[in-house]
């Protein structure tokens, strides 16, 4: 027996290839498949089955590509209505995989769908249970994304969800290896543990949802301080469930643009440019009014967090990762792609179009300003929480994931003097890039972000929050 999770780490994604005497299964395989397919390859198995959890809303998955790619049956738990063949599982149902045996146990909660598989070895004895969105390290899925108004409550499913654990995951041994479909920094539940495995024991001893002392607790614990999803995750939940145009299809509408071609196409109010180069380099040159969403950071997250869905992005990438940004765009659901400017920024600027840039400056700078500039606003782009435990003296709090909505820009204009920061400096360029979109020009990025900051001794802190007026 041979199991492997592959993790997508922009994403928090794990998808797991397991294999018993030349048969392999696929759990919530991701949108491009050829990992898994190669995989298969390599090891001279086959693969017989696609197991899925649930209808996934942080990312589209690749389960009707890799069916189509091997045969192999979709399963998903019982309950589940799609608009494409699937195997429906009952609860309890049985699969045969080489020497080992995949047990579905329905576990609704996160969705009414949700499955957990518990994989036995040889000997018969439960291994592994692969927990989806169920549970977590740490942490368990979060309920309120299946709501259906007053006939169906996050309190409703967070009590289905209390009852499955209680029924289905804490019976099980200590020394099963829990194997859930995401890790750290995943928006699918509240606060994620640090690992992408852990055991049923571990679960039992460290997570606050496993220790709660009743259902009530349970439902509170759960539901207490949950923040909202991101914008993409019903996008992609319907997408999930309805079906999608092939990927391979999808990337036939990456063209390379000449300068000329480029800069006709992106006069649409349909377009947008999308900057995928590190955000030091687009800090230092850019095509004006592009939003840069760098791939070194939780690239696709951001995306489909920031970008509308129903416009066609022409992308601006660092040479040889035009495909790369398309493939981890399409991840999150993105469907329209009108091309991409051909040899990069540096063909922009070589043809001598315009240029716009991002002033930084230093921490240590915005403190000597800071008590004599009368115009200066600091504006601090983290997320709430993090701004509520400390943050500058008088600084705004505008979360990134704000700045779809031009309203929160508050009233800010371009004759203040703007000064933008996050933790540490990628979620502030987007933001910049946001800004300067919608006109707002006379800004700087602080370097280090908030971190350099608080290492100044004369910026004073503060932790109560303030809002934007």
């Amino acid at each position: 027996m041979h199991v492997q999770q592959i993790y997508t780490g922009c994403l928090s994604e794990a998808a797991y290839y397991i294999e018993s005497n030349g048969e392999a299964a696929i759990v919530d395989p991701m949108r491009d498949i050829e990992t898994y397919l190669q995989t298969a390859r390599e090891r001279n198995a086959v693969i017989k089955y696609i197991f899925e959890t649930h209808f996934h809303a942080d990312f589209v998955s690749g389960h009707i590509d890799l069916g189509k790619a091997t045969g192999a049956p979709i399963v998903y738990g019982p309950e589940t209505n799609a608009d494409f063949p699937v195997h429906v599982a009952k609860d309890g149902e049985e699969f045969r995989l080489g020497d080992v045996t995949i047990t579905v146990l329905h576990t609704p909660g996160h969705t009414l769908e949700s499955a957990c598989y518990l994989l036995k070895d040889e000997q018969g004895k439960d291994y592994a249970v692969f927990t989806g969105d169920t549970l977590f390290v740490g942490d368990v899925g979060r309920p309120d994304l299946a709501q259906e108004g007053n006939q169906l409550t996050m309190y409703d499913l967070a009590g289905m969800m209390y009852n499955s654990l209680q029924t289905k995951i804490v019976p099980l041994a200590d020394d099963v290896i829990v194997y859930p479909a995401h890790g750290p920094g995943s928006s699918c539940g509240k606060n994620l543990g640090p690992n992408t495995q852990s055991t049923i024991g571990e679960e039992k001893q460290n997570n606050y949802a496993l220790k709660a002392t009743s259902k009530e607790d349970f439902i509170t614990a759960v539901t207490d301080g949950i923040a909202a999803p991101p914008q993409y995750f019903p996008i992609n939940a319907r997408i999930n469930k309805e079906g999608y145009e092939s990927l391979e299809a999808l990337l036939e509408g990456l063209k390379p643009l000449t300068v000329p071609a480029f800069k006709q196409l992106i006069k649409s109010d349909n377009v947008i440019v999308l900057d995928t180069r590190n955000a030091n380099a687009f800090m230092h040159g850019f095509v004006p009014a592009s939003i840069s969403i760098g791939l070194e950071g939780r690239f696709a997250e951001w995306a489909g967090t920031l970008l509308p869905f129903d416009k066609t992005l022409v992308l601006v990438t660092d040479e040889g990762q035009e495909k790369e940004s398309a493939i981890r765009l399409a991840r999150v659901g993105f469907q329209h792609f009108g091309g991409y400017l051909q040899g990069g920024f540096t063909a922009w600027q070589k043809a001598g179009e315009e240029i716009d840039l991002i002033i930084d400056v230093d921490a240590d700078e915005v403190a000597m300003d800071l008590p004599f500039d009368e115009r200066m606003i600091i504006i601090d782009v983290r997320k709430e929480a993090e701004f509520a435990d400390s943050h500058v003296k008088d600084a705004h709090n505008i979360p990134l994931d704000t700045l779809t909505d031009p309203a929160s820009m508050g009233n800010i204009n371009d004759d203040d003097n703007i000064y933008i920061h996050c933790a540490g400096g990628y979620r502030s360029i987007i933001a910049c890039s946001m800004f300067k979109r919608q006109g707002i020009h006379n800004l700087r990025n602080i370097n280090g972000g908030f971190a350099a900051l608080k290492a100044i001794d004369s910026i004073e802190m503060e932790k109560t929050v303030e809002a934007l007026n």
